[in-house]
């Protein structure tokens, strides 16, 4: 019997969930130890941490998809700019209804992440570098549309004048709560991407192809996986959430700004990687992801709470990465 039940241990143990579940605990064992004089205990420092890593959250969703496909998308915090100066600048100055702005912006981000799908997939030019191209372009066609300066309820007329427009409603929507004001809607928003992404990976045809293509393109190829079209859907999909995110970012900045979400697509290749999904392809899922959100997420709290100094937040989050990773590996 107690064979059986350290086997069972034993088999549960090396099972990325678990790994990641204890990193996660830990974390929050972290922060009951220094709980900022009991202020981790309270609920509104929790519903804050989550609507502050919910974009973070919403990029990870998309990069969680091309990372099974043993890629990499290093332009979603690029297009997330692009998606907040187009959809801030269409529901601001033009004016459109959101019901126009956001299938609007959703496409833009969409057709982008499938050009980058399209170079990867049939021009085979490394993931890496497509992405990286990618990056540039899309932050600089964001200064384009914004002309080098944040999109706001200021609008200037072509005569030199210039007045405010009332902000419209579907900002304050994304960025209200509900549940008596205990949830944000943005963390709504990142929990409903994480629930797609469920299903496409874990019920949809395509999820099996993109595990298939990020196991063994070749294989995949041989057994009839049409491996290009899954290419190009995953970068598809990594553009449609950056633009998602996109649009909750321009939601609680209240504007378009082209130099929004610098660096965030590294946070979310972090909370992708450590949860335990793998680099390497083939291996991984969403609710590893969401795991590895909550881990940076108390993490950075946990340190803004303790007033740490941005230098030690730096090293010691890169720290942790690489520790995880490493226990992770360890089995």
């Amino acid at each position: 019997m107690t064979r059986g039940w350290r086997a069972a241990l034993g088999e549960w143990w090396a099972t990325p969930v678990a790994r990641a579940l204890v990193a996660l605990a830990l974390m929050l064992l972290i922060g009951c130890v220094f709980n900022a004089d009991g202020a981790f205990f309270k609920w509104s420092v929790h519903r804050d941490m989550l609507r502050q890593v919910s974009v973070y959250g919403i990029l990870a969703c998309g990069m969680t998809v091309v990372i099974i496909t043993a890629g990499i998308d290093l332009s979603v915090s690029s297009i997330l700019a692009l998606a907040a100066v187009s959809f801030a600048w269409l529901t601001l100055p033009e004016g459109w209804p959101a019901a126009l702005a956001i299938p609007a912006v959703l496409v833009i981000g969409t057709a982008l992440g499938s050009v980058s799908g399209v170079l990867a997939a049939r021009m085979r030019i490394q993931p890496f570098i497509v992405t990286l191209a990618m990056m540039v372009f899309a932050r600089g066609l964001a200064k384009v549309v914004s002309g080098g300066m944040k999109i706001t309820n200021y609008v200037q007329e072509p005569d030199g004048t210039s007045h405010l427009v009332p902000m419209p409603r579907i900002f304050g929507m994304i960025d209200s709560r509900v549940l008596g004001g205990n949830v944000s809607i943005v963390t709504v928003i990142f929990l409903l991407c994480v629930l797609a992404t469920w299903i496409i990976l874990s019920r949809l045809r395509l999820g099996r192809h993109l595990y298939a293509v990020g196991g063994n393109e070749e294989a995949a190829r041989l057994s009839g996986v049409p491996v290009a079209r899954t290419l190009v859907m995953a970068y598809a999909l990594s553009g449609l959430f950056a633009a998602i995110a996109g649009i909750c970012q321009a939601a609680q900045e209240t504007q378009g700004d082209p130099e929004t979400g610098m660096g965030y697509e590294l946070d979310a290749i972090a909370m992708v990687v450590i949860g335990g999904t793998t680099l390497a392809g083939g291996k991984g899922s969403v609710v590893l992801t969401l795991i590895g959100v909550l881990t940076i997420g108390y993490l950075q709290k946990i340190l803004s709470l303790n007033a740490a100094p941005e230098a030690t937040r730096l090293m010691l989050t890169g720290t942790i990465i690489v520790c995880a990773v490493l226990f992770q590996r360890g089995r």
